[in-house]
């Protein structure tokens, strides 16, 4: 009977078996004096809503990461252990509570409509989902502070990060700006992808050795990249599908392969498809690059010293 209850606390409303959205609204509606269900994003009023402001960010972030690399040139590595350990702490548990948060949302609209409607429809693009698209990309500004602690760590900083930062932040405001309905695709692998990443570093951070680390892309030395590639590859292969399909359906309806209209702009479309294919490039020649580096690296073996017959030749080893 208990066994009965528990599982009838499971539905495609509740698939955790709580709703986790009235506890968000809850939240949200303490730190914004505003329920959530009032939200919508409209450019220009909303903060963060203008190319302007993007634009003034992505060159604030690179005058910061590339002025601080000059101002502490001379300087000793900062630690900020504890910061670290916090910053990764918290981007851990807001990466998971909007993943799980997404899913809630997704998977009534997925069962009850399909995949098609859920990555093409523009009823797929509901008011909640808008809500947490948005603070998936607020989220991105707040990432890009793992740069300034590679910066004040002395780190190396290779060009991968810092663009993958700075432009994936300019990826989820142009897909919100478009209303790209396929957006929850990339959105729920990236946020897969990084609550094992934040988990992982802070988990490093304190000295404990995590088996799973060759599949993540850690910090600036790509052990294997393994889970990012894969998920570049699901991105292209979903968004390329509804990208087609909305050119095929409005330019060329006679060519075959198409499953009708997608809702979001072709500028959004274009941009989505063009950086995540850059993406899946860099990402694979930095994978490529860190083993042929590792493969020229010398091995250290253990010689076995040779025996000769002479006596003459027999010298004492030292101790």
């Amino acid at each position: 009977m208990a066994a009965h209850q528990l599982l009838d606390k499971f539905s495609l409303e509740t698939p955790f078996g709580v709703a986790l959205y009235p506890y968000f609204d809850k939240v949200y509606t303490a730190v914004t004096g505003k329920s959530a269900n009032s939200f919508a994003f409209i450019e220009g009023v909303t903060p963060l809503s203008t190319q302007r402001e993007v634009l003034i960010s992505c060159i604030t972030y690179l005058v910061v990461i590339f002025g601080g690399q000059y101002l502490l040139r001379s300087a000793s590595a900062f630690k900020f252990k504890l910061l670290f350990q916090i910053h990764n702490f918290l981007l851990t548990v807001v990466s998971l509570s909007l993943l799980l948060l997404v899913i809630e949302q997704l998977l009534p609209i997925i069962a009850r409509h399909g995949l098609l409607h859920a990555v093409c429809s523009t009823e797929g693009w509901t008011q909640r989902l808008e809500l947490l698209y948005y603070l998936n990309y607020l989220v991105k500004y707040w990432e890009l502070l793992d740069t300034v602690f590679l910066v004040v760590k002395k780190k190396k900083l290779e060009f991968l990060h810092y663009f993958h930062h700075s432009m994936t932040m300019v990826l989820c405001y142009t897909q919100l700006v478009g209303r790209t309905t396929v957006s929850w695709v990339p959105i729920v692998l990236n946020l897969t992808v990084h609550v094992a990443m934040y988990w992982y570093y802070l988990q490093t951070s304190r000295g404990l050795r995590i088996w799973w680390k060759k599949y993540l892309t850690v910090g600036v030395n790509c052990e294997c990249c393994t889970m990012q590639i894969i998920q570049f590859v699901i991105d292209l292969v979903v968004i390329y599908a509804c990208s087609y399909s909305y050119f095929t359906f409005t330019y060329a309806p006679y060519l075959p392969g198409g499953f009708g209209d997608c809702a979001g702009t072709e500028g959004a479309a274009a941009f989505g498809c063009a950086l995540l294919t850059s993406y899946l490039f860099l990402f694979i020649n930095f994978y490529r690059q860190t083993y042929k580096a590792k493969a020229k690296q010398p091995r250290t073996a253990t010689k076995t010293p040779e025996i000769k017959n002479d006596v003459k030749d027999v010298r004492p080893i030292k101790a």
